[in-house]
């Protein structure tokens, strides 16, 4: 949520928005715009990549703010009946509990359900674990690039709930998403979380340095798509680096990742596709210019949206479970299938 006694009006926020152009003092005259309740260029403009609560040096999470102004004046990206569409179409996802030994963790799906790698939990590494996916495990979030924050907080507790069913002490969540829904915005909303939320990328990684024998190093360099969701996980580019030094994987220092990183433009793509291509274009020649062996995805909503055009580069789309999958000798390196086999 937005913290308005940590916002200083410095302008950083909007003044490095990698897709705005505003100067510094048309950045903090926005900022103080939206302090007051008023509307502002940027909720038209904005294409819901959460850089801004990044690029926020105090902390006070302007895109969240953001969000609370294009909901009060219904100016949103995506218009209310695709969120409606998208929801309808989430809350009829059939749930499935694989169970998995006691005293283990759980792995939640969301409704990733086929949209992600075939045979996507086949690894060695989730043996053991119970396996979770439907609409009671949909957190969404993804209301967050809709100006629909007020449909998260309204069915975080029940997101909650319906976890804690489960009677685990660690949910993992492949979607990183629910992660946020989980370890950030659930907190901030006053719900307690009576499990420990785990990051997927946390997961592989704590899996692989516990098991260094059954690695085989890949010796790769990759570029790594990363996604909008992640400005409200500090540490997970550290999850990473981790995860990527065990399997012998060099992450390319290109000029569009970590905190300068572009988004794949999934909000633009079906309604101002002329503004989404050139964004997808930029990070596609980006990771090819360092001479990366493939581009890396962790969000199944990146993956889907960029690897065609990937594949029409030369440019191998792989998902983040799969290359693990890679290191361990289960596949060939390369691109998969997406979806069930």
């Amino acid at each position: 949520m937005f913290r308005a006694a940590l916002c200083d009006e410095c302008g950083d926020c909007f003044a490095q928005c990698p897709y705005g152009g505003y100067t510094r003092k048309q950045a903090i005259s926005l900022i103080r715009s939206l302090k007051s309740g008023r509307p502002a260029d940027v909720i038209s403009q904005c294409i819901t990549c959460m850089a801004c609560n990044e690029f926020c040096p105090q902390g006070a999470n302007p895109y969240d703010l953001v969000c609370e102004i294009q909901e009060k004046y219904a100016v949103r990206l995506i218009p209310e009946h695709m969120a409606d569409a998208i929801d309808a179409t989430a809350g009829t996802t059939p749930n499935e509990i694989i169970p998995g030994e006691v005293g283990r963790p759980a792995l939640s799906l969301c409704i990733m359900g086929s949209a992600g790698p075939a045979d996507l939990t086949a690894s060695k590494m989730f043996r053991g674990l119970t396996v979770v996916k439907g609409s009671d495990y949909y957190s969404s979030i993804v209301c967050l690039h809709a100006g629909f924050e007020s449909r998260v907080r309204a069915r975080a507790q029940r997101f909650i709930d319906n976890l804690l069913r489960l009677g685990c002490q660690e949910i993992i969540f492949m979607h990183n998403d629910c992660y946020v829904l989980a370890a950030r915005k659930a907190p901030e909303y006053g719900i307690p979380v009576p499990f420990t939320p785990v990051h997927i990328v946390q997961y592989l990684a704590g899996w692989l340095r516990q098991n260094p024998d059954s690695i085989t190093p890949l010796q790769k360099r990759i570029a790594f798509q990363r996604p909008c969701i992640s400005r409200y996980i500090p540490a997970e580019d550290g999850w990473l680096d981790e995860l990527f030094s065990l399997i012998a994987v060099q992450r390319v220092a290109r000029r569009y990742d970590r905190r300068n990183a572009l988004c794949c433009a999934a909000g633009l793509a079906r309604l101002q596709p002329q503004r989404a291509r050139p964004i997808i274009d930029k990070n596609i020649a980006d990771a090819m210019a360092c001479g990366a062996d493939a581009m890396v995805f962790l969000c199944p909503t990146c993956c889907m949206l960029m690897s065609g055009a990937c594949e029409e580069s030369g440019l191998p789309p792989i998902f983040i479970t799969d290359l693990c999958r890679m290191a361990l000798g289960e596949l060939p390196f390369g691109p998969r299938p997406w979806g069930a086999p």
